[in-house]
Parts: structure tokens; sequence; C-alpha cells
């Protein structure tokens, strides 16, 4: 890329990502962003440079896809952090990735804040299991447990979280405020009560109070579901407190001056789109933003050449050609090249061919032959296989090509600038298109490569 064309203005603040993954007041990365922007690979990227410029990194993915696993070279990641090898450890730094197993990790919060047969009973209970494979939010409130257990753990001074793959990325922040709510809510705490009454007491609750409702319940949810749900409640009870307790400690060590978001986007509408409005979101949350990547920016090596001249030229190449076209080309020619020839003349086999309709005889292999539409595709082969023509018509598609790319950018350009005009304090840096899926940690360097530099030095 070139800094006339795809690169930010000078009044643009530019992310320093090298400095920033550098200080080591900076203890957490949160990649978020919109679906398929490149946040997997944006995280591993960082992942690996941090390590290699001599930071202990882990690097946390909720990405269901693995392409973290294979681009590391791992054959499979798991709830338990694995070294990656094949990273420059010479600095001093480690690099170790893993993927949130959502289930593995509920299980874990039960077994650690419940004794056995307490735990024995929540694991076994089948709406236990449905809650902690699927419902609603239980992903991104476990991919902040594990943030938060990583945290405590002490055991490396960075950890990069790949956010999950949600239709919105607001999920995230939303997630342990909405299943903490859950878990010790109102609904929660009536389905308790009889459990807590106990004796006739419980008894005569049971029967009056909640009659009418369990009763609908039951018709909503099936009656065998409602038994699990509360049997799920009674057990669940000494843990409810936990859950929020944590869930507000997680996002407090978010707004942490130690942590740091990166809003992942492509250079797209949509995609900034939901980029600005996560920008907005994270200002009133007060979390810390460190900036804007945006990824798969696309560039050229010869910018200078604008699309209306390229396209331009394209059309003078295409005239000139068809200006210079041989005149005999438009007559009829015998095999000797001779009009008057005698294939031609009436009578002639050919001339019977040729008379009526037009339509010529391609087994008889005469390539000045023309059928209505124009030369045979002898005759136009043999034009095009002239090396000044075929020259001309290559660099006239070349030219097109180009044209094309420069729209690309210059659309790209326009949908960036309409971003820091909302947002001017973001500081951003843009990292080029590469040709290729990143698929090892070569690629994942190159990307890091490209996130560190600076205002001008980005490439095509």
């Amino acid at each position: 890329m070139t800094s006339d064309d795809t690169t930010l203005d000078a009044s643009a603040p530019w992310l320093e990502v090298d400095a920033l993954i550098d200080d080591p007041r900076t203890r957490i990365v949160v990649c978020c962003g919109s679906g398929g922007v490149g946040k997997t690979t944006t995280a591993a990227a960082l992942g690996v440079r941090a390590a290699e410029r001599g930071r202990k990194v882990v690097v946390l993915t909720i990405d269901p896809a693995r392409r973290l696993a294979q681009s590391m070279g791992i054959s499979e990641l798991d709830n338990v952090p694995r070294r990656v090898k094949g990273v420059d450890e010479t600095a001093g730094g480690e690099l170790h990735a893993m993927m949130l197993d959502m289930k593995r990790t509920f299980d874990e919060i039960v077994e650690g804040h419940a004794d056995a047969e307490r735990a024995h009973a929540i694991l076994e209970n089948p709406f236990y299991q449905s809650l902690s494979a699927g419902f609603a939010g239980t992903q991104e409130y476990m991919a902040m447990e594990k943030l938060g257990q990583l945290r405590a753990g002490d055991a490396w001074d960075l950890i990069i979280v790949d956010t999950p793959p949600s239709r919105s990325a607001l999920d995230f922040l939303d997630a342990p405020k909405r299943l903490g709510s859950f878990l010790d809510g109102k609904f929660i705490r009536v389905l308790m009560a009889p459990a807590k009454v106990g004796g006739r007491a419980g008894m005569k609750f049971l029967n009056v109070g909640m009659s009418m409702m369990t009763g609908t319940l039951s018709k909503l949810m099936g009656g065998q579901l409602l038994r699990d749900v509360q049997t799920f409640v009674a057990a669940m009870d000494t843990m409810f407190g936990g859950f929020r307790t944590r869930a507000d400690a997680t996002y407090r060590l978010l707004q942490a001056p130690g942590t740091a978001f990166l809003v992942v986007a492509a250079p797209e509408r949509d995609a900034l789109r939901e980029a600005a409005y996560f920008v907005e979101r994270l200002a009133a949350e007060q979390m810390p933003l460190a900036g804007l990547v945006l990824n798969r920016v696309h560039g050229s090596g010869a910018a200078q050449l604008s699309a209306e001249r390229a396209l331009a030229a394209a059309e003078a190449l295409t005239e000139d050609l068809a200006d210079h076209a041989p005149d005999e080309a438009a007559a009829p020619q015998g095999p000797d090249g001779d009009p008057n020839s005698r294939s031609h003349q009436a009578g002639s086999p050919s001339a019977e061919n040729l008379e009526p309709d037009g339509i010529v005889d391609l087994d008889g292999g005469k390539t000045g032959s023309r059928t209505p539409g124009g030369p045979s595709p002898a005759a136009a082969a043999e034009q095009a296989a002239s090396p000044s023509a075929s020259a001309a018509q290559l660099a006239a598609g070349l030219l097109r090509l180009h044209a094309e790319r420069m729209q690309v950018l210059a659309r790209e350009r326009r949908t960036r600038d309409r971003f820091t005009a909302l947002h001017p304090e973001v500081p951003v840096t843009e990292v080029g298109a590469l040709p290729g899926d990143v698929h090892d940690l070569a690629g994942l360097r190159a990307i890091g490569d490209r996130l560190a530099l600076g205002p001008g030095e980005a490439e095509a």
C-alpha cells in the first residue's frame, strides 16, 4: 500500500501495536468485533509477536473453527493452555494457546465451589446439562470466567482473548450480567422458596402461593423439566452469590488500566458501523480502548495511476487494435489469399456455401472465411497470434484490473474516513490483505509485522 491512497491522514492517530504489547503494564488484550473480520487471526498474530518480543503469553480463543490450532501447528486445542512450538524464545518469551470448552469450564466452577455430593447432583441434573451446553449467553459468560481464572493464576504476563463469534460483539460484555442476573434473580429465588421454607409451612406455601405459577410453568416447560429446574436450583443455592460476585469481579478487571480492547474490523460499511457502535459502548462502560485494527486493507504498487486514467488507456488500446485490424480480413479470401481464387467463384462448392447465408465450410480449413457475425475462429486465432496484438490485449486487460483495484481502494478509503471522522480520537492501524489464507506461524508473523507498521510504511 502507499501512503497516498490507503494510509490514514496525518491528523488521525496511529495505533502503535509494539508499544502496546511491549508495555509490562498491559496484562490483557481483548480482540473484539463483528464476525468474519479476522479476530482469531489478529489475536494469534499478536500472541506470536508478543512472545517473540519477550512476553509470556496465553491466547484464549472461543472460535469453533479451530483456525488458531491449525495456524499454530497444534493438533487440537482444549480447555488447558498448550505450549506452541516453533516460536522464537530467545528473548525469553513463551506462547501458550487454548480453546474454551464451555461445558468443562462450567463443570470446573461447580466442582470448585461445591462439596463432592452436591457437585455430583448438579453435574447429573438434566437442566444443568442443558444450561452448561448451550444456554443463551453461557459461552460468553464462561469466557469471562476463564479469563478471570487465567488472570488470577498469574502464570502469564499477557493474556490475549479472542471474543466469541456472536451475532453482536456486545454479547461478550453483556453476558456476565445477564447470566449472573438469571442465576441470582427473582425467578430463581421463587423456585428456591419451597426448598428453603420446608415442613408444613413449605407445603402450604407451595400449595397456595405457587400452585398457579407452577401449573402454568408445567404447561410451558413440562412437569419433568420444572422438577429438574427446581432440583438444580436447590443444589446450586449456595453458589448463586458466587456467580454474581465473579461476574462483577471480571467486569471490573475489564475496566482496569492493565486491560486493552482492540476493535477489529474489515474496511467495509457494515463491519465499521458495528465497530463504531462498539467503540461508543466501550466508552460508555469506561473500558480502555487501545484502538482499531483495520484488517484486510487492499493496496496497489501503482497507486499514482488512477482508475479513470487506467480505463481511458485500456479503451485507447482497444480502439487502436480495432483501427489497425487487417483490411483483408473483411473480405472473403481463398486458400492462397486471393479474393478471386477459384474456391470463391460462383459454382464452386465453397461459393455455394457462402452466397446463400454466409455459412462457411469450416471443415475445408478456409481460414479467411467469415461467418455472418465476424471472422471465423481460425481467422480470429491468426489475428490474436500476432505478438503486438497479444501484448496490447494483455495490457488493456491489466489496465482494467488495475482500475477495479483502485475503485476498491477508493471505496475502502471513503469507508475508513467516515469512521475516523466520527471517532477522530481512536488510534488505527491498517493490515494489508495477504494473497492467501494464514495457516502457519510464518503467516501469523507476516500479519504481526503488518500490524506493527507505522503510518506510510504499510505494504500491499
